[in-house]
């Protein structure tokens, strides 16, 4: 089980999206040292979603585990729902609109916090997400999802690391490939609908 989230987690974080662009657009305009430390003021947010989540399901759990499963099966159409806007979208990536002004590093994390916790789709995606990895039997749901969020932040964080460290040569990769767009398009859709399997379970 562990191992599955862990995969799924990290295919997560491969998928392009504002988190991973805003990080890897100031690694290359200010440096990689600005871009983990936006990447930790991001990750440092996921503890806010965390817990909600974490009050949240427990809470659940002990009311009903009949409506635990609706919750698991509403997320899975959510997740679908993610791949459906994924389709439609269409196949760029724009590092430029998410280049900003060089600022302070305490300033990019806050940025970065800031970001990831007013970020409502977060909460509604780990919902989607979590659940379906936690052991709705055992009496520490709360512990389980602590650990699950624990294990997506150090995963996101060194991913986040390794693309700050690697902007350069990925820039100039992401902008003469358009080809490279396309496969990142499909990807996320193949990553959206195998976690909906993995759910539904």
């Amino acid at each position: 089980m562990i191992t599955t989230f862990l995969l799924a987690s990290i295919a997560l974080t491969l998928s392009p999206g504002p988190d991973i662009l805003y990080v890897l657009s100031q690694s290359i305009s200010n440096g990689k040292k600005f871009g983990i430390v936006t990447a930790a003021g991001l990750v440092t947010g996921i503890l806010v979603h965390t817990t909600l989540i974490a009050l949240g399901v427990s809470a659940i759990i002990k009311q009903s585990e009949l409506l635990f499963t609706v919750i698991k099966m509403v997320g899975a159409c959510y997740l679908l729902w993610i791949a459906y806007q994924v389709y439609k979208a269409p196949a760029s990536i724009d590092l430029k609109s998410n280049i900003n002004n060089k600022k302070s590093l305490l300033s990019l994390f806050k940025q970065g916090f800031v970001m990831n916790v007013l970020n409502p789709k977060v909460t509604l995606f780990f919902l989607a997400f979590f659940p379906g990895f936690v052991d709705e039997k055992s009496e520490n749901v709360t512990q389980q999802i602590y650990f699950l969020g624990f294990l997506f932040m150090l995963q996101a964080f060194v991913i986040f690391s390794l693309i700050c460290f690697l902007a350069d040569k990925l820039t100039v990769f992401l902008r003469n490939n358009k080809h490279f767009a396309v496969f990142l398009k499909w990807f996320q859709i193949v990553v959206f609908i195998f976690i909906t399997v993995l759910i539904l379970i």
